[in-house]
């Protein structure tokens, strides 16, 4: 059966999406509308400082773009969950106590969101922009690694060598490191 990045632990979400070639996703679905009343539920803002803030609980490894925070907004707007009020040039939104109700409905998935969000940001503070720089060609290896045993299923010789090439790469990665110390 193939290895998807949504079966695998949550910590390794960012890993896996640089693998599978694409930008760690973040949000599942209908995740951004409970972050965004998670979020107004500890005061007014205006839709950047949403996508900010949405973006630094993650360490910056994830953002709601304004492609999907502000369509959001409105949706939630029309629904009478939030109101919004124009002040210095900028439209400003506040939860309504029906968008109170509507986040106390499922205090679990709200902590959950961020939770997984503290997880991202702890991996993100760990990785350092030079392990960003990287990121990129480690995923290729762990796509290809994942290809290879997914198609290697079954043949004991194949996946023995897939994890011997792996084996490998790490000995080589810790004999660079070691070289720099």
């Amino acid at each position: 059966m193939p290895v998807s990045w949504r079966s695998l632990s949550d910590p390794w979400g960012p890993l896996t999406a640089f693998a599978l070639g694409s930008r760690p996703r973040f949000f599942r679905f209908g995740e951004v509308r409970l972050a965004v009343l998670s979020l107004l539920g500890e005061g007014s803002k205006h839709g950047y400082q949403l996508m900010k803030e949405l973006a630094g609980r993650s360490g910056g490894l994830c953002s709601a773009s304004a492609g999907s925070v502000y369509p959001t907004l409105q949706q939630l707007e029309a629904e009478g969950l939030i109101e919004s009020e124009k002040r210095e040039g900028r439209r400003i939104y506040r939860l309504t106590e029906a968008g109170q109700r509507e986040l106390d409905r499922d205090p679990a998935a709200v902590r959950a969101i961020w939770e997984r969000a503290e997880n991202w940001g702890a991996w993100a503070q760990r990785m350092g922009p030079e392990a960003l720089a990287i990121a990129k060609p480690a995923g290729a290896v762990v796509k290809a690694a994942l290809w290879a045993v997914n198609r290697a299923a079954g043949a004991p010789a194949a996946e023995d060598r897939i994890r011997a090439i792996l084996r490998r790469a790490c000995r080589d990665l810790d004999r660079v490191a070691k070289e720099q110390t």
